[in-house]
């Protein structure tokens, strides 16, 4: 059955069907979900016991179609082709059940064992659309079953019917299209020699080289198989002689033609007598004037909820450790032991009292926003300006996710098929305020200074993209190809969704950044007790008091800023020796503007510096971090020039 100890289970559907969804209801907390069309961009695995049977399930990124375009699909077709799954689970939605059949009828032609998860039936029964599932499994000639990820509606059914596939190596035939086109793929089967690396099976194969040929397969004919080439010459000729359009237009017709034809017989479709809510709310949040004024209550109405969580809980959790530092050095005075345990309690109240109150509702938000659907309506809205940066409007999609973790958001960049886009766009990812520099701008901007002024942060932030997002473009002529945004449907929020997605984000920042904050913490009150603060200071001095006018205790923060931003944050109070409700009594608030604007700006964290060079190389990478640097450097510095010409500092 499989060359693995465990069978391979792939779960594949197009982007926004509901995958991840059901994957998770399967395996547990594994993938993030979202209502957001191509955030799934590496596959994630989980091994399961399903009904007595330990097998490997694997979500893999959405796809429109078996033919390679943007990096994420060709993760997804590298799964499928080359590690020969046992068995495919299909996520279909139901309510855009003739678009999906498409990708379906394309599984179907690999021949593997295959189970149709008809997904989102709730969705499609509130459209009014009515599926015969018995007549459209027959008609496909695969196991259908009608799911509801998030309620567990048809879970078990569909696992029973996995297993029975699975096990029975039941498989599906390939469904016929019209007599010309059966027979030039047929008459390309037949010349397909024994030796030649099929993909899947020899029709499969004979059908991809007829769509993908002058890409993807000529280069091997000519050097192993001539005969081969002529043969697929030939028969591509024939097709477009008989029909006046591109072999691969063929092909994608009668797929089409026969996707439509099977979703008319097995679906009855009713228009509801009334307009839906949720499409009256669509038409405001899509007005061509009144949406972005929707856009800009959302996005003040997204700031003012977290700070006005955070804040108080800010207030209500310091106290406390505040408390028990006095007594700590009450009790043992101020030497090494003493400093060391100051440095772990403020690691963990700074986590706890800095972070973590304006993080999680700024991660709940996120998700809330996701999972209704509106955060792919404001990449639609920001298409125009997307393309006056020089960019497509599916840049946004990174650029979002980027207001969450920018290491992620990097990683999705490979949702565009343009290197020249993702390149601009992964250069532009850190100058995205993050949840940790949101966390930085929200705790001593917003926190000592007042809400406005942290929202003038974001706003600076924003324009500053787009200033940058021109320059880079002048080195970049070529244009952006042209790309689909897909817009999913308005939905009600799903509270578990969204709490799960939050628990998600949440347990990435407890395992990997709070012990990062804590070790951050400790080493400085260690750096301190040594002095060995001292000489990174005084090596920093030109930058931080000469350039920027900041307190020399300051510069040691900026270094460790690299590994985690926050850090600089929590350090910043330990630096100065002082607790947070002193600090506006050891600097003033053009100071806390001029660290926070540098803090936010300067080098991109480590992990989104390693990311970087993951994914576009060494050169952008470092480029990146020059870029980040030398932006953060001139801004900092004019903006001292101008607090000096108000008043000084």
């Amino acid at each position: 059955m499989t060359r693995n100890k465990f069978p391979d289970i792939i779960f594949i559907g197009q982007p926004n069907c509901g995958k991840s969804t059901l994957f998770n209801a399967i395996a547990g907390l594994k993938a993030e979900t979202s209502n957001f069309p191509g955030t799934t961009v590496k596959h994630t695995h989980s091994r399961v016991n399903i009904l007595g049977h330990i097998l490997n399930i694997i979500d893999l990124p959405g796809l429109y179609s078996l033919a390679p375009g943007d990096e994420a699909e060709k993760v997804a077709l590298s799964h499928l082709f080359y590690e020969k799954p046992d068995l495919i689970i299909n996520v279909v939605d139901a309510s855009s059940l003739g678009r999906n059949l498409e990708l379906t009828l394309e599984l179907i032609e690999m021949g593997l064992p295959m189970v149709v998860a008809l997904n989102m039936m709730d969705l499609a029964e509130k459209k009014g659309i009515k599926i015969d599932v018995a007549r459209l499994e027959k008609e496909l000639g695969v196991p259908v079953v009608p799911t509801v990820a998030p309620h567990g509606r048809g879970l078990k059914e569909l696992l029973e019917k996995a297993v029975f596939t699975l096990l029975n190596q039941v498989r599906p035939r390939p469904l016929t299209w019209s007599k010309d086109v059966e027979d030039a793929v047929y008459q390309l089967e037949k010349s397909i020699p024994a030796d030649f690396p099929v993909v899947a099976n020899r029709r499969f194969t004979a059908i991809k080289m007829i769509e993908m040929g002058s890409q993807y397969f000529y280069k091997v004919l000519a050097e192993i198989n001539l005969p081969l080439k002529k043969a697929l010459d030939e028969v591509k000729r024939c097709l477009e002689e008989t029909h006046n359009a591109p072999a691969y237009e063929v092909v994608a017709a009668e797929r089409h033609h026969l996707a439509l034809k099977i979703f008319e017989s097995c679906t009855q479709v009713s228009r509801p007598t009334k307009r839906p809510f949720l499409h009256k709310i669509d038409d405001l949040i899509m007005h061509p004037y009144l949406g972005y004024l929707v856009l800009l209550i959302v996005f003040l109405g997204f700031f003012f909820i977290v700070f006005s969580i955070g804040s108080p809980l800010e207030e209500l959790i310091l106290g406390p450790f505040e408390q028990l530092r006095g007594l700590l050095f009450q009790k043992l005075g101020y030497g090494l032991l003493a400093n060391l345990i100051d440095g772990l309690l403020q690691g963990i109240g700074g986590g706890m009292g800095i972070v973590l109150p304006y993080f999680i509702p700024l991660l709940f938000m996120m998700a809330l926003l996701e999972d209704v659907g509106y955060l792919a309506r404001v990449g639609f809205l920001m298409d125009i300006f997307m393309h006056r940066l020089g960019l497509h409007g599916k840049s946004i999609s990174p650029f979002i996710l980027g207001f969450g973790c920018n290491v992620p958001a990097i990683v999705s960049t490979r949702i565009l098929e343009s290197r020249r886009d993702k390149i601009i766009t992964t250069l532009l990812i850190p100058f995205i305020p993050c949840s940790a520099r949101t966390t930085i701008i929200l705790a001593l901007v917003a926190f000592y200074l007042g809400p406005l002024w942290a929202l003038g942060f974001y706003v600076f932030h924003l324009l500053l993209i787009a200033v940058l997002g021109r320059f880079l473009s002048m080195f970049f002529k070529e244009p952006s190809p042209g790309l689909i945004l897909e817009i999913p449907d308005l939905k009600v929020p799903s509270l578990k969704n969204i709490a799960r997605k939050t628990f998600f984000q949440l347990r990435s920042f407890i395992n990997f950044a709070w012990p990062i904050l804590i070790a951050g913490s400790v080493i400085l009150a260690v750096l301190q007790s040594i002095g060995a603060d001292r000489v990174i200071n005084m090596l920093l001095s030109p930058l931080v008091v000469e350039g920027l006018g900041l307190p020399q205790e300051l510069g040691v923060t900026l270094i460790f800023g690299f590994l985690r931003k926050e850090l600089s944050l929590i350090m910043m109070i330990q630096a100065l020796g002082i607790d947070y409700q002193q600090l506006l009594s050891v600097i003033t608030p053009a100071q806390i503007v001029i660290f926070t604007l540098f803090v936010s700006l300067f080098i991109p964290c480590l992990s989104t510096v390693a990311m970087i060079w993951k994914e576009v190389g060494r050169k952008i990478a470092l480029i990146s971090v020059a870029l980040n640097l030398s932006v953060a450097i001139t801004l900092s510095l004019l903006a001292r020039i101008v607090f000096d010409l108000l008043g000084g500092i």
